[in-house]
C-alpha cells in the first residue's frame, strides 16, 4: 500500500482535505451559532431547539437517495460546486434577512445547507471512486475520517467562539465565507472523466435509476451484509446518545456536572484514534479494521453500563471512541471497493438514511428502554448491536472478490 505522505501529493487529495476543512468549519459554527441565537431568542423553548434538529436531519431521508441518483447522473466535482457555492448564497441572503430583524430566517440557513450537503456528500464519494485506486483507499477515507475527529473536538469550540465574540450574522457571514473558499478548493479537482456523464440517447427516467440502485444494492451479497452492518452501528449509537448523563448520575453516583470529565477521554480518544488509524491504515486491511473496531466498541459499551467506578467508565469510554475511526473508515472503505463506478452515489445515498434513521428511532426509544428495565440493559443491547455488527462481517470472509481485503 502506499504511504500517507505519497497519496498527499495526489492533486486530488491534498484538495479534497482543504475543501472539506472549510466546509466542517462552515457546518459547526453555522450549528451552533443558530443554536446558541435560537436558545437565546426563545429562551430556551424546547420546540423551538427540535427544529433545528428537523432541519438538520430532516433533508437526510427526504433528499439522500436523490441526491445519489444524482451523482451517478451529474458530474459529481459540479455538484459539489455548486452546493457549496448555493450553501454560501443561502447563508449570505439569511445574514441580509437578519439586518431587517426577521430571527427566525436562521432556521432557513440551516434548512438550505443541510440539503445541498446531501447532494454533494454522495457526490464526494463518487470522486473517491474517480480519482483515489483501491489500494490507496483506507489512506484517503482516514484523512477524512480524521479530519471529522478533529472538528468533532474543536468544532463546537469554534461555533461557539464565533457567536459569542461575533454575534449571529457576523458569525453567519463567516459561516457563508467558508463554503465558499469550500467552493473554489474544488476547483482544483481534476475534471470529471468524461464517463461519468450519460452520453447515450435515452436517459433512464429518475424513478428507474433510483430502481436500479436498489437492486444493485440487494444483489450483492458483500454490500448487503455491509449495509446490514451498518444499520447495527446505527441502532447501538442511537440507544446510548442520550444517556450518557444517568451513568454519573445511577451508575457512578455522582453529579451531572462530572459528565465533562467522561467527554474529555472520550474526546481525546476520537481525535487519538482518527490520527492512529490513519499512520496504520497503509498497514492494516479495511476489513480487520472494521472487525476490530466493532468489536473493541461493542465491549466497551458493555463495560460503561456495568462499571460503577469513575476510572473504568473514563477509560472504557476512551477505548470505544479510539476505535470508532476504525469501523467508519473499515466499512467506507469496503464500501467502495465493492461498487461499481456507476453506482456509487446511489448506494452512498441508501445507507446514509439507513444509519441515520437506524439511530434516530433508537434514539427516540431508548428513554422508554431505560424507563422499563434499566440502564445497563440499554448498554448492554447497544454493546450487542456492534457484536452483531460484527457477526455481519463474517459471511464475507468466503467472498473470493473481497476476502484479500478482510
Amino acid at each position: 500500500m502506499p504511504s500517507s505522505i505519497q497519496l498527499l501529493r495526489n492533486r486530488f487529495e491534498r484538495a479534497i482535505l482543504v475543501s472539506n476543512w472549510f466546509s466542517q468549519a462552515g457546518i459547526w459554527v453555522r450549528n451552533f451559532a443558530v443554536l446558541l441565537y435560537v436558545m437565546e431568542m426563545t429562551k430556551g423553548n424546547a420546540f423551538a431547539v427540535s427544529l433545528i434538529s428537523v432541519a438538520e436531519y430532516g433533508p437526510i431521508f427526504a433528499f439522500s437517495f436523490i441526491a445519489g441518483v444524482f451523482a451517478d447522473r451529474w458530474r459529481p466535482k459540479r455538484i459539489i460546486v455548486w452546493c457549496e457555492c448555493l450553501s454560501a448564497l443561502s447563508v449570505f441572503i439569511v445574514f441580509l434577512v437578519l439586518k431587517t430583524g426577521s430571527w427566525e430566517a436562521v432556521f432557513l440557513a440551516t434548512l438550505c445547507s443541510s440539503i445541498l450537503s446531501q447532494f454533494a456528500q454522495p457526490s464526494g464519494m463518487k470522486l473517491f471512486k474517480f480519482h483515489v485506486r483501491d489500494e490507496e483507499a483506507p489512506i484517503a477515507m482516514s484523512m477524512l475520517q480524521t479530519l471529522f475527529s478533529v472538528f468533532m473536538i474543536l468544532g463546537p469550540v469554534l461555533g461557539t467562539y464565533m457567536f459569542q465574540q461575533l454575534g449571529i450574522e457576523q458569525a453567519m457571514l463567516a459561516t457563508s465565507l467558508f463554503f465558499l473558499i469550500s467552493a473554489l478548493a474544488m476547483l482544483f479537482v481534476p475534471p470529471d472523466p468524461i464517463s461519468s456523464s450519460n452520453k447515450s440517447g435515452t436517459e433512464p427516467t429518475l424513478l428507474r435509476e433510483m430502481a436500479d440502485g436498489i437492486r444493485y444494492v440487494l444483489r450483492s451479497r458483500s454490500l448487503m451484509w455491509l449495509s446490514l452492518c451498518f444499520m447495527f452501528v446505527g441502532l447501538g449509537v442511537g440507544l446510548i446518545s442520550p444517556l450518557g448523563i444517568f451513568l454519573v448520575t445511577e451508575r457512578l453516583g455522582l453529579t451531572a456536572d462530572i459528565l465533562q470529565w467522561i467527554t474529555i477521554p472520550y474526546g481525546l480518544g476520537e481525535m487519538i484514534g482518527g490520527v492512529v488509524t490513519f499512520m496504520l491504515a497503509s498497514k492494516i486491511t479495511p476489513g480487520r479494521l472494521l472487525m476490530t473496531g466493532l468489536a473493541v466498541n461493542g465491549v466497551g459499551i458493555i463495560i460503561s453500563g456495568l462499571s460503577t467506578a469513575l476510572w473504568l467508565t473514563m477509560i472504557s469510554q476512551f477505548l470505544i471512541a479510539l476505535f470508532q475511526p476504525a469501523i467508519f473508515i473499515g466499512n467506507h472503505t469496503l464500501v467502495m471497493q465493492q461498487t461499481e463506478q456507476a453506482y456509487i452515489g446511489r448506494v452512498t445515498g441508501i445507507r446514509t438514511p439507513l444509519m441515520t434513521g437506524s439511530m434516530l428511532i433508537m434514539m427516540s426509544l431508548s428513554g422508554v428502554l431505560k424507563n422499563l428495565f434499566s440502564l445497563t440493559f440499554v448498554y448492554a443491547m447497544a454493546g450487542l448491536c456492534f457484536l452483531i455488527g460484527l457477526l455481519m462481517i463474517i459471511p464475507l470472509l468466503g467472498e473470493k472478490k473481497i476476502i484479500s481485503k478482510i
